[in-house]
């Protein structure tokens, strides 16, 4: 495995798990590969390989990733068409980065949900499952894959711009259902029966939710979901152990007006994590899209992943915007970082010069003239009962191997980079 120099690692944080007794381990057993009636109803749920029963000697070390990867189309179908080859060079360039990680769990953003997991299976076999460059083929037995609110129509007016239809009255802005949804790819089993999927959790129904009332009509209110994609509880079996990833892509908080509609929505969808992973009480309103209410039974181990397009100092955000994850009693932030965002920080200048946060932290390569500048947006951040290690940016500086699949606008990759981090997982062998 070839990781970059310039990956900067946090020495492992030894954590007292209080009030848990870690399992004894248990060979890794592959589920079968059938479709949870549990699970949002056109859910797609990967398979397995007869014989591969995951890292099993691995011990209990897991690493988690975070990657939007762009690999979103302008066409319904198109993502499905290019990952049927072998040849597309994007395709090739992201699946590099993931083989060049290796992490055990990732969640890809901005990956076009196609029903029955055809782009996913196809991106997993075409592309992760063979060697780019010399890279270690990569093996996801598992992956999740489910409906998302981008491009789903609404019937609504919800940009107010005199006209029903196109993509910003849908649910989530999309040109067709499915564009930037996600994918997560698993190298352990997924316990398919205990997803949980939140895609149609209205916004009105979070209490002191921040929706500009004055801006949608009462119809609107009573109806607008709060996922621009959607949120997932995805729990990973780790031996006897449990890893719930919670996955997400809120809103940019930006493309709007005065109102600031998606700002406040971004800081609501960030909220919706916080309030999940807190007490019982502060949970309860939640309901997922089986009717389940309630959030995370406590002392559940998790990591929430995934571009939440929010830096904790600058850029757009809508008041505490992620802080509400990262002061989370529940909730550590490892801080992964990279020098090549240092060094990319200092060579584009503008708007980098005047961000209040360390750039080391920086995820995202964005328009520095005259802004937002680059950011922290992507997040890998475990439960405080999870023993967080190393954990990275995969941001190489100019020359470094790699550096030529980060590049520079146009982008041979992706304008986010891929983050990880590795945890230990008590029993989980």
């Amino acid at each position: 495995m070839k990781i970059s120099s310039t990956a900067l690692s946090a020495s492992c944080l030894v954590v007292t798990l209080v009030g848990t007794t870690p399992a004894l381990a248990a060979p890794v057993v592959p589920a079968a590969a059938a479709v949870s009636p549990d699970a949002a109803p056109s859910a797609s749920h990967g398979g397995h390989d007869q014989g591969n029963h995951g890292p099993g000697h691995s011990g209990a070390r897991l690493r988690v990733a975070t990657y939007n990867a762009s690999l979103n189309r302008g066409t319904q179908g198109q993502l499905l068409k290019d990952l049927s080859t072998r040849d597309n060079q994007q395709a090739r360039n992201i699946a590099e980065v993931i083989q060049t990680n290796a992490p055990d769990v990732v969640l890809v953003n901005e990956f076009d949900y196609v029903p029955g997991g055809g782009a996913a299976r196809a991106f997993r076999d075409n592309y992760l499952g063979l060697s780019q460059r010399g890279e270690a083929a990569q093996k996801y037995p598992y992956y999740y894959t489910a409906p998302v609110n981008t491009g789903v129509p609404s019937g609504l007016d919800l940009d107010q711009n005199g006209t029903v239809g196109g993509a910003g009255d849908a649910w989530g802005f999309g040109q067709f259902p499915g564009q930037y949804g996600m994918v997560i790819f698993s190298k352990y089993p997924i316990a398919q029966d205990q997803v949980r999927t939140f895609q149609n959790f209205r916004w009105q129904d979070m209490p002191g939710n921040q929706m500009p009332t004055s801006f949608y009509t009462p119809e609107q209110q009573r109806k607008l979901r709060l996922s621009s994609k959607s949120h997932w509880d995805v729990p990973v079996r780790v031996g006897k152990q449990t890893v719930h990833v919670l996955a997400a892509h809120p809103t940019p908080p930006s493309f709007d007006g005065p109102e600031d509609r998606n700002g406040r929505r971004n800081h609501d969808e960030i909220r919706f994590w916080a309030d999940y992973v807190s007490s019982p009480p502060r949970a309860r309103y939640i309901y997922d899209d089986a009717g389940s209410r309630g959030g995370l039974t406590p002392g559940e181990r998790f990591v929430i992943l995934g571009d939440y397009n929010s830096d904790p100092h600058d850029g757009d955000s809508f008041q505490e915007g992620i802080n509400q994850l990262l002061d989370s009693p529940r909730v550590r932030d490892p801080r992964p970082a990279s020098t090549g965002a240092v060094e990319a920080a200092a060579l584009q200048g503008g708007a980098n010069r005047t961000h209040r946060s360390d750039p080391k932290y920086d995820t995202g390569d964005f328009s520095d003239n005259p802004a937002p500048g680059n950011l922290r947006t992507d997040y890998v951040l475990p439960s405080k009962n999870l023993q967080a290690c190393r954990s990275a940016v995969h941001w190489p500086r100019l020359g470094e191997p790699g550096s030529e699949l980060t590049g520079t606008d146009p982008f041979p990759t992706s304008d986010h980079r891929l983050v990880w981090l590795d945890v230990r997982v008590p029993g989980g062998q």
